[in-house]
């Protein structure tokens, strides 16, 4: 352990020993006077009940320490259903860049995962509370069905104190297990570009047993050529009580589809024909085939006198076979075990309230990889190399949230000591092995105080450690198997902010206000960047960067059932210093090696503005319909499209609309919506492939599209 990591753990220590351990005495408690205490009406407790899991601890949003929000179904049931960014675009501070539809969406936190020009990066994914997010860090999303999903959490800003590999944040997408009564729906959509996806989703109720399943299929001619896809996604979760206070609860998803990859763009071919394909990626015919599946059991039981403590244990099994075709044709057979385990115990010291946490993971990857000649989309007959890997990830965690005044102020400690492992060997001859390790700790402090029951200020400070993903160690060197010279990305991170809901009961206007404001500043010390060597993409480490930014977001009920909701985020992200060596293409095609300079850059693939605003209304007509509309407006400014800022894509504006009516008809039910993205069809830039080296930086995002969605549903 270095002596950085070492100096951590030491201040951890001591101050965990200090605020778990400590007999705190207050002369006064503080009160505010009656005009000033909220009503006690069902909204307001409605409001002061909306709880997130994805803290490990649940606990009420107004409670947590960190920015957070949590979108449930309703708040996107209307909506085209189809990628991440369809249903997450109003989220202040996150920036979604869709590549080929659902299955490659960029997430963008702070910076974070902005890096990773295929999969999410630096954003710890998780699917009903277990790791989709693979154990080097490296997620797709094909498994996540929004049909199926009943709310997303997500946390912004720095995690590692509680999750490996989350220095952005963290995304939870659980699947609609709460309902309350069986029934069944069929929905179906259908859109611009071949969209196709239709479906069943069964919820069965008793008075021990919950289950769901949901099946989708889903085939999509894309917006771009050679961008055709078809999936098949199966969720299902049944959840059983065995006694009062204990649950069981098996999960299980099955993935199988292809998706043909277009390629990116020089910024001549994006001018003269934004959505025709890269001629490469034609010739190779380059795809992803994937079959994948995943089988939980989960078991939480509550205990002791008032039933103070804790204690969940999730098992689970992962296989997943991938077939790849690029430069070459690789196909990928990888299974997966892991373990999560945490105990929780709720108790008083003195007269305050403390929260303690502490648990484990473990998730072990092992893979055998099979390299062959890549004959025009075909797989050539002779095995070029063959490659035995695994991944190991091995991480502790504490938590401590201590009550300093009365139902007022608390102080959250958390860490985390976590052990990544890289072992890699090439069976073929000459074989050869190589293995990498990385580990660290990471502290976090954070303070949340109430200055009214639903209005808070919160700062936290802690450190983030983000290890390289398997795919981020390739060498460019062929004598190496790893990357010896790329180490862990690690930073500082300061936040600080206010959230706050109201609610008039006795006024027709402006009847309920919510809103957060959070203000960040981050040193990233030896930054992971992406760089590209004849076409094929490696990653080096970037000397340090200051990120500095705030997130605004909030909703205000202007009448009865009319919503408009707004967020702005503002990010001035910049190399402090970055000295690099960087490969580039002459005048002449030729690829030459040039010592440059970044410091004072800015951080590509991130805008400097990301605003968006929606205005929504819903009127209920009698007790059998209900219509429903929303028009919302996104606008981007420009992204630099690499370290060196040699270009910046064209800001951006996009503007939607949707409409729909909800019928029910004693137990049967009928939804039917339909809408238009990106009305005036405006051209842009909606994915960077960040520091190509032949300067292929440009992806079109989607241009003016519709669809209509149609759901017939039974309660039994």
């Amino acid at each position: 352990m270095t002596s950085r990591h070492l100096h951590r753990l030491l201040l951890f220590t001591s101050l965990f020993c200090l605020f778990s351990g400590s007999r705190l005495a207050f002369s006064q408690e503080i009160t505010l006077a009656d005009s000033l205490m909220a009503t006690e009406d069902t909204l307001f407790r409605e409001l002061n009940e909306v709880v997130i899991t994805a803290t490990r601890v649940p606990e009420r949003i107004i409670d947590i320490p960190f920015s957070v929000v949590r979108l449930n179904y309703s708040n996107y049931q209307y909506d085209r259903k189809i990628g991440a960014n369809n249903m997450l675009s109003s989220v202040p501070g996150l920036f979604l860049q869709s590549r080929y539809g659902n299955h490659d969406v960029r997430f963008s936190i702070r910076g974070f995962g902005s890096r990773s020009n295929s999969g999410i990066r630096g954003i710890r994914i998780l699917l009903d509370d277990i790791p989709e997010s693979e154990p080097d860090g490296q997620t797709r999303i094909e498994a996540i069905d929004f049909n199926s999903i009943g709310r997303i959490e997500i946390v912004k800003g720095n995690a590692s104190s509680l999750y490996t590999n989350a220095p952005g944040g963290v995304a939870n997408f659980i699947n609609d297990i709460e309902f309350r009564r069986s029934s069944i729906v069929q929905f179906n959509q259908f859109g611009s570009f071949g969209l196709r996806k239709n479906g069943v989703k069964a919820a069965v109720k008793t008075d021990k047993y919950r289950f769901l399943t949901t099946y989708s299929y889903q085939n999509y001619d894309g917006y771009r050529a050679h961008n055709n896809e078809y999936w098949h996604i199966l969720n299902v979760v049944l959840e059983t009580t065995p006694s009062e206070h204990t649950r069981l609860t098996i999960l299980g998803y099955f993935v199988d589809g292809m998706i043909k990859l277009p390629g990116s763009l020089t910024k001549a071919e994006f001018e003269q024909d934004p959505y025709q394909a890269n001629q490469r990626s034609v010739d190779r015919d380059e795809k992803r085939i994937t079959t994948k599946g995943r089988v939980g059991i989960r078991y939480n039981a509550t205990f002791g006198r008032n039933l103070n403590n804790e204690v969940e244990v999730t098992a689970y099994g992962t296989i997943k076979y991938f077939e790849r075709t690029s430069k070459l044709y690789r196909i990928i057979n990888r299974y997966g075990l892991g373990i999560s385990g945490k105990y929780i115990h709720r108790h008083h010291i003195g007269t305050r309230k403390n929260e303690f946490l502490v648990g484990a993971d473990f998730f072990s990857q092992p893979a055998r990889i099979e390299y062959y000649d890549n004959i025009s989309g075909q797989r050539g007959d002779q095995i070029i190399q063959l490659t035995a890997e695994s991944i190991d990830n091995t991480g502790f965690y504490l938590s401590d949230n201590f009550e300093i005044l009365p139902d007022k102020m608390f102080v959250l400690l958390t860490g985390r000591y976590d052990r990544v492992k890289y072992h890699r060997e090439e069976q073929t001859l000459p074989s050869r092995a190589d293995n990498r390790w990385f580990h660290a700790f990471t502290p976090k402090l954070s303070l949340n105080y109430k200055i009214l029951p639903l209005l808070a200020v919160y700062g936290s400070f802690g450190y983030s450690f983000d290890s390289p993903a398997n795919n981020e160690l390739e060498s460019p060197d062929p004598s190496y198997i790893f990357n010896h010279d790329l180490n862990p990305q690690e930073s500082q991170n300061f936040e600080a902010g206010i959230k706050g809901k109201f609610y008039h009961r006795n006024t027709k206007w402006f009847k309920r206000v919510l809103f957060e404001a959070t203000g960040f500043y981050i040193i990233v010390d030896n930054e992971i960047v992406p760089f590209e060597v004849l076409s094929e993409v490696y990653f080096r480490n970037a000397a340090k960067t200051h990120r500095l930014g705030t997130e605004l977001g909030g909703l205000v009920e202007i009448w009865e059932n009319l919503n408009f909701e707004a967020s702005y985020t503002w990010s001035h992200f910049r190399y402090k210093n970055y000295d690099a060596l960087t490969i580039e293409m002459d005048s002449l095609g030729n690829f030459i090696e040039i010592d440059r300079n970044f410091a004072g850059n800015i951080v590509p693939s991130v805008p400097a503005h990301n605003l968006y605003m929606a205005l929504s209304y819903a009127y209920p007509i009698g007790k059998h319909f209900s219509l429903f509309g929303k028009v919302s407006y996104q606008g981007i400014s420009g992204l630099w499209v690499d370290d060196a800022n040699t270009d910046e894509t064209a800001p951006y504006n996009l503007l939607n609309g949707v409409l729909g009516v909800d019928m029910r008809f004693g137990k049967f039910n009928m939804m039917l919506s339909g809408g238009v993205n990106n009305i005036f069809d405006a051209v842009y830039v909606g994915f960077t492939n960040t520091n190509s080296a032949d300067k292929r930086f440009y992806e079109a995002g989607a241009p003016r599209d519709y669809f209509v969605s149609l759901n017939l549903g039974y309660t039994f």
